[in-house]
C-alpha cells in the first residue's frame, strides 16, 4: 500500500520545483513550507536581518596610539620567557605544587601587553561605548586603580563588579601613572538613571586640568555624589573616564557650585562633550561598577535629594485566555472553570472558607502535624483531593491570600 501512495504523489511533486512547494508529504505528515534542503536556517535569516554594510557601520578608534616597543626588545623578552619555561627548579616546583605566584606583577605584566584589548572587551560587552560614544571605541592605555573605603575597608572598583550606594557614599581614592607636566580630566557618569531622558546620562563627579596623577589638585567642575539607582531599575552602570587634555582647558559651562544636588543641573551627555572637545582631549582610562537599589537610597532621596523616591513597577500585560470550550480534556475541572471567574470573587470564597473556622472567643484549631497522613475519603473527586491538601499544606492561592 505504501509503495502505490508513493507512486501516486511522485508525479505530482516532480511537477512543483522545490522553490515554490508550499505543501508537501513526508514519511505519511504534512509539513508546511518549504522542505529542510531548501528552507533557510534561522542562522541565516538572522544574519540577513541584522546585516550591517561595512562602508557605514564601522568602529572609529579615538584613544591613545598603543606605545611602541622595538622589534629586537620583543624578540630578547620572547627569548627569556622561554629561557624561564626550561627552567628545572620552576617545573621542579610546579610538580610538587610549590610554586609561587606573584599575582601584582602578574597583573602588571597583563595591563603591559593584552590588558588594555581585554578591558576594551568588557567595555564593549557592557555597552560602554555603545551608549557613551557611538561608533568610537578606546583601548584604556593607562589603567585605573580606585578604591572606596568604607569603615576602614577599601571596596575596589575593577570593569563591572557590583558595589552598593552606601559601599560608594564618599569620593573614591583614585591613582594612575602619568607625568608631572601632563594634565587630565575625571568624570564618572551614569548613563542608566536619567529620570526624564533615557539618551541622557548623570555626571557624578566632574575633575579637570588635573597635574599628573594629583586628582585632589584639579579643578572640581561637578562634586561627587553618591549612586542613587531607584527602586525596580535594576544595576547601573558607573563609568569612570579619564581623559588626557592637549593642554590648560576652560570648562566653565559644565562648572556647578556647591554640592549640586539637583539632578537637572547633572544632566549629563558624554557623546555631546567629546565631541566638542575631541581636538584637544582623548580618552586613555575606563573602569566601571554596577550598582543597584538598596535601603539607604530611600533615605537618600528624602533627606539629600529632597524629592519623593522613585519606584519602578513593571506593567505585565494580562494573560491570554483561549475561548471557553465544552468538553475541556485533561484539564483540572476547578482550575478551568476559575480562569473564567472574577477573580475577587475567587478570593473571597477562600477567605470566607477561612473566616468560617476562627472563632472571636476561642484560639485557633491547631494545625495538623502530619496533613498528609491525614485520611480523605474515597468518594471524594481527585480535583477536590487536591484542594483539600493544598489547603492543609498552605499551598497555592490561600497561601498568597494569607500573605496579603
Amino acid at each position: 500500500m505504501s509503495n502505490v501512495l508513493l507512486k501516486l504523489l511522485t508525479p505530482s511533486l516532480n511537477q512543483h520545483s522545490s522553490s515554490s512547494l508550499a505543501l508537501f508529504v513526508r514519511h505519511g505528515h504534512h509539513l508546511r513550507g518549504k522542505p529542510p534542503g531548501v528552507a533557510r536556517t534561522l542562522q541565516q535569516r538572522l544574519e540577513e536581518i541584522n546585516y550591517k554594510d561595512p562602508s557605514l557601520h564601522y568602529k572609529v578608534d579615538i584613544g591613545l596610539p598603543p606605545p611602541q616597543i622595538p622589534k629586537k626588545t620583543l624578540l630578547n623578552q620572547r627569548r627569556e620567557h622561554m629561557k624561564s619555561l626550561r627552567d628545572s627548579e620552576l617545573e621542579r616546583l610546579a610538580r610538587n605544587r610549590n610554586l609561587f605566584i606573584d599575582l601584582e606583577k602578574c597583573k602588571a605584566e597583563w595591563l603591559k601587553t593584552i590588558g588594555p584589548q581585554h578591558i576594551r572587551q568588557i567595555a564593549d560587552h557592557y555597552g560602554v561605548f555603545e551608549h557613551l560614544f557611538g561608533d568610537a571605541y578606546f583601548n584604556p592605555q593607562v589603567p585605573l586603580e580606585i578604591f572606596y573605603v568604607k569603615d576602614d575597608v577599601k571596596c575596589p572598583v575593577y570593569y563591572g563588579n557590583i558595589l552598593k550606594p552606601e559601599d560608594a557614599a564618599l569620593k573614591p581614592e583614585l591613582t594612575f601613572e602619568s607625568d608631572d607636566s601632563s594634565l587630565w580630566t575625571l568624570i564618572l557618569t551614569n548613563p542608566d538613571g536619567h529620570l526624564q531622558d533615557n539618551d541622557k546620562e548623570y555626571v557624578h563627579w566632574f575633575v579637570a586640568n588635573i597635574p599628573g596623577n594629583k586628582v585632589d589638585k584639579g579643578e572640581v567642575i561637578v562634586n561627587y555624589l553618591q549612586p542613587f539607582p531607584p527602586k525596580g531599575t535594576g544595576y547601573h552602570r558607573h563609568i569612570f573616564i579619564l581623559y588626557k587634555q592637549n593642554k590648560k582647558l576652560d570648562f566653565s559651562k559644565y562648572k556647578k557650585s556647591g554640592p549640586c544636588h539637583n539632578l537637572s543641573d547633572r544632566t549629563f551627555k558624554t557623546y555631546d562633550f567629546y565631541q566638542s572637545l575631541q581636538d584637544d582631549i582623548t580618552p586613555a582610562g575606563l573602569a566601571l561598577f554596577q550598582s543597584d537599589w538598596s535601603p539607604s537610597v530611600k533615605q537618600f532621596y528624602h533627606e539629600v535629594l529632597d524629592m519623593k523616591e522613585p519606584i519602578f513597577e513593571y506593567d505585565f500585560p494580562a494573560p491570554y485566555i483561549r475561548p471557553q470550550e465544552w468538553f475541556p480534556k485533561r484539564r483540572p475541572f476547578n482550575l478551568y472553570m476559575d480562569k473564567y471567574r472574577d477573580p475577587k470573587q475567587i478570593n473571597k470564597e477562600f477567605l470566607l472558607r477561612k473566616l468560617k473556622k476562627v472563632h472571636p472567643f476561642k484560639a485557633p484549631l491547631a494545625p495538623h502535624p502530619y496533613p498528609n497522613a491525614n485520611y480523605i475519603g474515597k468518594d471524594v473527586p481527585t480535583w477536590l483531593k487536591l484542594e483539600i491538601r493544598k489547603s492543609r499544606l498552605k499551598w497555592g492561592r490561600i497561601n498568597e491570600i494569607e500573605k496579603n
